[in-house]
């Protein structure tokens, strides 16, 4: 048998984002190749740790912090792949989420439940580039979509106490109601937090939206923290692949390779309906509760006491969307939830989400998505990185 390759990994384990690459990582050693893997508990912010200087191995993946670790890393010789993408380092290939499809994803959702305000709180600026972007990327697909959007202008070296203070002031000056989205879930418990001081419900006046999906924050705030899940283990996997095509000869990718989120996990921080109009609120929590079980239009109608031509613009209104494609949005979503987390045959998908048959689930997820539900299925459990 060849020797296995030595590979460092230089990450840190003090998050869920974090632990979620590391277990990426773990699954393509098991499934692919044979490593002996070099790790150690340390947190982001440490300095490189001293075996890297003397250390022969063959690869490295890493959350570079510092410019002294990057330093420290290229001194090693070997390919390396970077998960973090805060420095840029010629010549090394970095991984990590599509931000424009992470905004995309959480501005769909929001707009989902009637608002038609929106806000986002990010870092200071400069702090970390890809929260930047990400704030940038929502801010754009608001602009384009016609939507007024707020973002919290964070400031540099604020104390915590007065950072929330500007947070409190910042969210009742939002146009009520608002859906906000932050930058990761720890900015969203501050988010919530300002809501609570203000005396703002949650989620009737203003709902947040996390992105990370860190089950330990979201479960601590209050009300829980919905999150779009950033699908860490399959990067991780991703960037093992990566690196071991590297260490094989392979050239780097001159762009970052960029990943798509899994999906948003919905808690009560956006269990919310946007709407004054008590009459779509009702036609709408009917639609939800009961769209996977055959629900037709006219039990919808007959449900809120109205006609089709009566309740239709009033519901287009508020989601963009007639009664029948909102039963149909509602079925889709339950269909890519079922395909992305069983192992569940698409006939018995088909059935537990309303269609009839799965040629019929086929033909309108195709339509929908632009993808086959195996289609789907397949890239969202090993989906295939933008870029070369």
């Amino acid at each position: 048998m060849s020797t296995p390759r030595q590979v460092a990994l230089l990450i840190e384990a003090t998050n869920a984002y974090a632990r979620g690459l590391l277990r990426g990582v773990a699954r393509y050693t098991h499934e692919r190749v044979r490593w002996t893997v070099y790790f150690e508990p340390h947190a982001l912010d440490e300095p490189p740790p001293r075996w890297l200087s003397g250390w022969k191995g063959d690869g490295i993946l890493a959350r570079i912090g510092s410019r002294r670790m990057a330093k420290a890393v290229l001194a090693a010789g070997v390919p390396v792949v970077e998960l973090r993408r805060i420095h840029s380092i010629a010549g090394v290939p970095c991984i990590g989420p599509d931000n424009q499809e992470v905004t995309r994803l959480g501005l769909e959702h929001l707009r989902e439940r009637g608002f038609h305000q929106f806000g986002f709180c990010g870092f200071p600026r400069g702090l970390d580039p890809p929260m930047d972007g990400r704030a940038h990327a929502f801010l754009r697909h608001a602009q384009a979509a016609g939507l007024p959007c707020s973002l919290f202008p964070a400031e540099r070296n604020s104390n915590w106490a007065q950072e929330q203070s500007r947070l409190v002031r910042w969210v009742r000056s939002l146009p009520k109601p608002a859906g906000i989205m932050t930058c990761n879930d720890g900015r969203g418990l501050q988010v919530l937090r300002a809501c609570f001081q203000a005396r703002i419900p949650v989620p009737d006046q203003v709902a947040v939206l996390g992105a990370g999906n860190d089950d330990c924050l979201c479960g601590l705030a209050h009300p829980p923290l919905s999150s779009i899940d950033l699908a860490p283990e399959l990067i991780g996997y991703e960037a093992a692949a990566l690196l071991d095509r590297l260490m094989a000869g392979a050239r780097s990718a001159s762009r970052p390779l960029l990943m798509a989120p899994r999906g948003i996990v919905t808690r009560l921080s956006t269990d919310v309906l946007a709407t004054q109009d008590q009459t779509v609120a009702k036609a709408v929590a009917l639609i939800r509760e009961r769209a996977c079980d055959g629900l037709r239009v006219g039990e919808v109608l007959r449900h809120v006491g109205l006609s089709r031509t009566a309740l239709e613009p009033r519901l287009k209104r508020v989601l963009g969307r007639t009664v029948h494609q909102e039963i149909s949005h509602v079925r889709i979503e339950h269909a890519k939830t079922l395909l992305s987390t069983t192992d569940l045959p698409t006939k018995q998908i088909a059935g537990r989400t309303g269609f009839r048959h799965v040629q019929y689930l086929t033909r309108v997820f195709h339509k929908a998505t632009g993808q086959t539900p195996a289609l789907y299925r397949r890239r969202t459990l090993n989906p295939a990185p933008v870029g070369p």
